[in-house]
């Protein structure tokens, strides 16, 4: 098969042991040391489409979008098949990190993926209907995992609302990569079982203007937790009761098969906080497990400053034998 009128052979040795070395040290962190390997690599074989994709790779674990774009191109301009590469999604991450959204519907077009007509062409992919998934924020360090509304193949809206370890709030955007790390599986009230994904944050993608605070509540009973979670997506926020929503999971099982709460797929919780170590012969741990209900709960709350007090007054004064808040605290 002849390139740019060359003769295409499989890699050489050189190139098989600079490649290798580089991935080394890309596991170690190394990038400066890999990308030098690995723009040694493509001189060696510049007819080779695997070439430019390790390149594509590693701008994208430097965050370099500029570079990953370029390098994609180049991969996916030697590609000796139409459809299905992963040379293509990883010009679809970079096309929309950095916002060139005909390039970004190229590529998933590419990729084998349908992408509607709606919107401007000069504007993101709309009307995909990629569903619910979960997203791992902070993948390298205190990861949590949590829920959020798939926008595209590259960007989850987060729907839950994240500790404030993590630096994400709720209604952020974070560009994700496109290999699963776990699925979390649901039960229906019919019995079927449904898995989604779990996907790495990459980078935040756009921020949210609306802060996380957290407050205990004296609930009597879960009715009236439900109460607040209601009262505020009705607002057009979000409160989420941590106290029962949130496990702690070791690492290895988070990137595992989990099951969550029984639901439909859209209920938010459980998500999950990641340990270095396991939880232990107990299994895992969620807060506030058990069959009595504890009144005094830890709740997460996305809202304005200037209606978060409004929201707790309000939902006492509906009941305010049975409600009571206190301690309130904005941590993100």
């Amino acid at each position: 098969m002849r390139i740019f009128g060359k003769v295409r052979h499989r890699p050489s040795a050189s190139w098989r042991q600079a490649t290798d070395r580089a991935f080394t040290l890309i596991g170690d962190g190394r990038y400066e040391d890999a990308g030098a390997l690995l723009t040694r690599a493509a001189d060696m074989e510049p007819w080779l489409s695997e070439s430019w994709f390790n390149l594509a790779l590693l701008h994208k674990f430097r965050h370099d979008w500029e570079q990953a774009r370029a390098a994609g191109l180049r991969a996916v301009a030697l590609l000796d098949r139409e459809t299905g590469a992963p040379d293509w999604w990883n010009v679809g991450i970079a096309a929309t990190a950095l916002q060139d959204w005909p390039l970004a519907r190229r590529a998933w077009q590419a990729y084998g993926l349908k992408v509607p007509a709606e919107g401007s062409p000069s504007g993101p992919p709309a009307g995909m209907a990629l569903g619910s998934a979960a997203v791992r924020l902070s993948p390298e360090g205190e990861a949590e995992v949590v829920w959020g509304r798939r926008l595209d193949p590259a960007r989850i809206e987060v729907l839950s609302i994240p500790l404030p370890s993590s630096g994400r709030r709720w209604g952020e955007v974070v560009l994700h990569d496109g290999v699963p790390h776990g699925e979390r599986t649901t039960v229906a009230a019919d019995g079927t079982t449904r898995a989604y994904p779990v996907f790495d944050e990459i980078e935040l993608w756009a921020p949210s203007p609306v802060p996380t605070w957290v407050v205990l509540l004296e609930a009597a009973t879960e009715a009236d937790r439900d109460a607040l979670e209601r009262l505020a997506a009705d607002a057009g926020f979000a409160a989420e009761d941590w106290s029962s929503s949130v496990r702690l999971l070791c690492r290895t099982c988070s990137e595992s098969r989990m099951p969550s709460d029984e639901g439909d797929g859209e209920h938010l919780d459980p998500h999950d906080h990641s340990e270095p170590g396991h939880p232990g012969p107990l299994g895992h741990r969620t807060a506030g497990s058990g069959s009595l209900w504890v009144p005094e709960r830890e709740c997460g709350i996305a809202a304005p400053a200037a209606l978060v007090r409004g929201l707790l007054d309000g939902w006492v004064a509906d009941s305010p034998d049975s409600r009571e808040w206190r301690d309130l605290e904005e941590v993100c």
